[in-house]
């Protein structure tokens, strides 16, 4: 019977020692939280981006703007960019694949450094896209694959709804749509001015804008807020901080876009 009793007590003892381990992996395993941003569906799905990502995503969004393609073709854009790099500037890939389309210098589309460069890439990217005949009228899976001639074509339709929803955000069509959250902005990494001219067309962004460009600009600045030093950003009264990581409705709704820098009054 002491036996029986001295068995069962090491087996109570392991089974704990046991739990605590698998605890402690769990714990240890599990994603610690960090700076990222969220973007928000209409039906209240949300969809994580990192800092870089929603920063790419930006860029293809700004450009479409700048040259004045329907959402579609940003909806179209982006499904492409996340299919083929996960919307990061990647330095290679398949062949000679390269940036956030993985598209290759040795089928004209440009030089390596050209590629790399993700205002070249967006706007090649809508160039061809607009030379399909048709296009605007196609699902985003057949108007993507016209571009990329991808052997995997019905790859980009499982992206459909998290760019779609990224587009409407970035486009301004869904107000206060992303958000970013555990930024830590300091100095500039960048001069908000040659980058705005050259994603934008514009660096005039402060000031009254009609409601669905001042959201777009809006939401270009907090994707970019790390790139630019900016701790603040608001729009027709309702704010982004990096220290709350959220929108805040609070001020006059007077279609006004403001900034704040770090360390400015």
């Amino acid at each position: 019977m002491r036996r029986s009793r001295g068995a069962l007590l090491a087996l109570v003892l392991a089974a704990v020692v046991l739990a605590g381990v698998i605890t402690w992996i769990v714990l240890v395993s599990k994603p610690v939280p960090g700076p990222g941003c969220v973007v928000t569906a209409a039906d209240g799905s949300t969809y994580r981006l990192t800092v870089e990502q929603a920063r790419n995503a930006g860029t293809i969004a700004a450009v479409g703007r700048r040259l004045g393609v329907p959402g579609h073709a940003v909806t179209v854009a982006l499904a492409t960019a996340i299919q083929e790099s996960r919307l990061r500037n990647l330095p290679g890939g398949d062949r000679d694949s390269a940036g956030l389309f993985q598209q290759r210098p040795s089928q004209g589309w440009g030089t390596y450094a050209e590629v790399t460069n993700p205002v070249y890439a967006a706007t090649t990217f809508y160039q061809r896209l607009q030379q399909q005949p048709g296009w605007a009228a196609l699902t985003v899976t057949q108007a993507a694959q016209l571009v990329q001639r991808s052997a995997l074509p019905e790859a980009y339709a499982q992206w459909e709804s998290q760019a779609a929803a990224t587009a409407a955000a970035l486009t301004g069509a869904m107000p206060s749509a992303l958000t970013c959250s555990d930024l830590s902005p300091g100095a500039p990494e960048a001069d908000l001015v040659p980058v705005a001219t050259a994603e934008l067309g514009t660096a005039v962004l402060s000031g009254p804008h009609p409601s669905a460009e001042g959201w777009a600009d809006a939401s270009w600045l907090v994707a970019n807020a790390m790139r630019f030093g900016l701790d603040g950003v608001t729009f027709d009264g309702v704010t982004w901080t990096a220290a709350s990581g959220t929108w805040t409705a609070g001020g006059p709704r007077d279609g006004v876009l403001r900034m704040h820098r770090v360390g400015a009054p």
